[in-house]
Protein backbone atom coordinates (compact mmCIF):
# COMPACT_ATOMS: atom_id res chain seq x y z
CA UNK A 1 0.00 0.00 0.00
CA UNK A 2 2.84 2.40 0.77
CA UNK A 3 4.13 2.24 -2.82
CA UNK A 4 0.65 2.79 -4.20
CA UNK A 5 0.18 5.81 -1.92
CA UNK A 6 3.50 7.30 -3.04
CA UNK A 7 2.41 7.00 -6.64
CA UNK A 8 -1.17 8.23 -6.05
CA UNK A 9 -0.18 11.22 -3.90
CA UNK A 10 3.34 12.25 -4.88
CA UNK A 11 4.00 10.63 -8.22
CA UNK A 12 1.06 11.48 -10.43
CA UNK A 13 -1.11 14.39 -11.49
CA UNK A 14 -4.03 14.94 -9.18
CA UNK A 15 -2.22 13.72 -6.10
CA UNK A 16 -3.14 16.80 -4.11
CA UNK A 17 -6.84 16.32 -4.85
CA UNK A 18 -6.66 12.61 -4.03
CA UNK A 19 -4.94 13.41 -0.74
CA UNK A 20 -7.68 15.90 0.13
CA UNK A 21 -10.34 13.28 -0.61
CA UNK A 22 -8.52 10.74 1.59
CA UNK A 23 -8.29 13.30 4.42
CA UNK A 24 -12.02 14.04 4.13
CA UNK A 25 -12.97 10.36 4.11
CA UNK A 26 -10.80 9.72 7.14
CA UNK A 27 -13.13 11.96 9.12
CA UNK A 28 -16.43 10.52 7.80
CA UNK A 29 -17.99 8.93 4.71
CA UNK A 30 -19.19 11.16 1.87
CA UNK A 31 -20.90 10.74 -1.48
CA UNK A 32 -19.44 12.26 -4.66
CA UNK A 33 -21.72 15.30 -4.55
CA UNK A 34 -20.75 16.07 -0.96
CA UNK A 35 -17.06 15.73 -1.84
CA UNK A 36 -17.61 18.08 -4.79
CA UNK A 37 -19.09 20.72 -2.49
CA UNK A 38 -16.41 20.17 0.15
CA UNK A 39 -13.49 20.32 -2.27
CA UNK A 40 -14.72 22.92 -4.74
CA UNK A 41 -13.74 20.58 -7.58
CA UNK A 42 -15.85 19.72 -10.61
CA UNK A 43 -18.12 16.68 -10.10
CA UNK A 44 -16.46 14.77 -12.97
CA UNK A 45 -13.03 15.45 -11.46
CA UNK A 46 -14.14 14.11 -8.07
CA UNK A 47 -15.64 11.02 -9.73
CA UNK A 48 -12.37 10.42 -11.59
CA UNK A 49 -10.33 10.58 -8.38
CA UNK A 50 -12.82 8.34 -6.57
CA UNK A 51 -12.54 5.79 -9.38
CA UNK A 52 -8.71 5.87 -9.19
CA UNK A 53 -8.75 5.49 -5.40
CA UNK A 54 -11.28 2.66 -5.58
CA UNK A 55 -9.31 0.85 -8.31
CA UNK A 56 -6.24 0.85 -6.04
CA UNK A 57 -8.20 -0.32 -2.96
CA UNK A 58 -7.72 2.93 -1.04
CA UNK A 59 -11.48 3.42 -0.71
CA UNK A 60 -14.62 1.29 -0.85
CA UNK A 61 -18.14 2.22 -1.88
CA UNK A 62 -21.59 1.30 -0.65
CA UNK A 63 -24.84 2.11 -2.43
CA UNK A 64 -25.73 3.03 -5.98
CA UNK A 65 -25.78 6.03 -8.29
CA UNK A 66 -25.70 9.47 -6.68
CA UNK A 67 -26.24 8.02 -3.22
CA UNK A 68 -23.07 5.91 -3.27
CA UNK A 69 -21.12 6.54 -0.09
CA UNK A 70 -17.34 6.28 -0.04
CA UNK A 71 -15.26 5.04 2.88
CA UNK A 72 -11.57 4.38 3.48
CA UNK A 73 -10.79 0.71 2.91
CA UNK A 74 -9.61 -1.41 5.83
CA UNK A 75 -6.19 -1.60 4.18
CA UNK A 76 -6.06 2.19 3.95
CA UNK A 77 -7.12 2.57 7.57
CA UNK A 78 -4.20 0.42 8.66
CA UNK A 79 -1.87 2.37 6.33
CA UNK A 80 -3.09 5.82 7.32
CA UNK A 81 0.13 6.64 9.19
CA UNK A 82 2.06 5.86 5.98
CA UNK A 83 -0.26 8.20 4.10
CA UNK A 84 0.38 10.99 6.64
CA UNK A 85 4.13 10.49 6.38
CA UNK A 86 3.94 10.73 2.58
CA UNK A 87 1.62 13.75 2.75
CA UNK A 88 4.09 15.56 5.02
CA UNK A 89 6.88 14.98 2.50
CA UNK A 90 4.98 16.23 -0.54
CA UNK A 91 6.20 19.70 -1.40
CA UNK A 92 3.28 21.82 -2.55
CA UNK A 93 4.18 25.47 -3.06
CA UNK A 94 1.88 27.72 -1.06
CA UNK A 95 0.15 24.81 0.66
CA UNK A 96 0.43 23.78 4.30
CA UNK A 97 -0.44 20.14 4.83
CA UNK A 98 -2.98 19.32 7.54
CA UNK A 99 -2.62 16.59 10.10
Amino acid sequence: MKQILWWLIAGSRGGLNRARIIMALQKRPYNANQLTQLSGLDYKTVRHHLDVLKKHHVITATGEDYGTMYFLSETMKTSFDDFLAIWKQVDIPGEAQEE
